[in-house]
């Protein structure tokens, strides 16, 4: 049977959209600083012709990670017995700071990509969301349930100090070493979470 017209061109095309893809993943794999020119020359293309498949670096990176982070009750499962909302919110913590630790050339590219790029924000992954909802799943129909907002609020507190952000704030500003960083945040979030169990116990 004949190939299609087109096929073989089709073909190539998706060749190199997954040797960019794949050279991005190894670089992220290797904590190096990720920009799109060393991506291009990992994959054996040029930059424009990376820019072409990728008009940006946010959404190279997204494709990049995609199924690189676990699901959330994946991600959890060491914890899934436990009603603990604090305890399991220590345990979502710790286990996304040393993701991000393992991947921060592409955590902290992505970032300066998106306050450069507001619109671009959408390409980050958000897996701090899916860890904070999944480790507060005891509380929801406790303070979930006796104070909706209070709830809400907790999220996004927990937003705040379980985040890239607040571990590269210890790290470039506090002068923490990345242990001590993340032993920080984790004391922050247990915090927050601590005082919201308290107001429904």
């Amino acid at each position: 049977m004949a190939a299609q017209p087109g096929t073989g061109r089709t073909n190539q095309k998706q060749r190199t959209r997954t040797a960019i893809v794949a050279a991005a993943r190894e670089l992220i794999g290797s904590g190096a600083e990720v920009t799109m020119p060393r991506v291009a020359r990992a994959a054996l293309v040029s930059e424009a012709t990376a820019y072409r498949y990728f008009p940006d670096l946010p959404s190279l990176i997204g494709e990049a990670l995609a199924g690189v982070w676990p699901p959330p009750a994946d991600a959890l499962a060491p914890v899934a017995d436990s009603a603990d909302p604090v305890e399991r919110i220590a345990f979502a913590c710790e286990f996304l700071l040393r993701g991000i630790l393992a991947r921060q050339g592409a955590v902290r590219a992505m970032i300066a990509a998106t306050i450069t790029q507001p619109e671009a924000g959408s390409t980050r992954p958000g897996i701090r969301f899916g860890l904070i909802d999944h480790a507060l799943l005891p509380l929801e129909r406790t303070l979930g349930a006796a104070d909706p907002d209070g709830f809400t609020q907790l999220k996004r507190d927990l937003a705040v100090a379980v985040s890239a952000e607040a571990l590269f704030t210890l790290t470039d500003l506090c002068g923490l070493d990345p242990e001590q960083a993340v032993a920080s945040a984790v004391h922050t979030a247990t915090t927050l979470t601590e005082a919201a169990v308290r107001r429904v116990g």
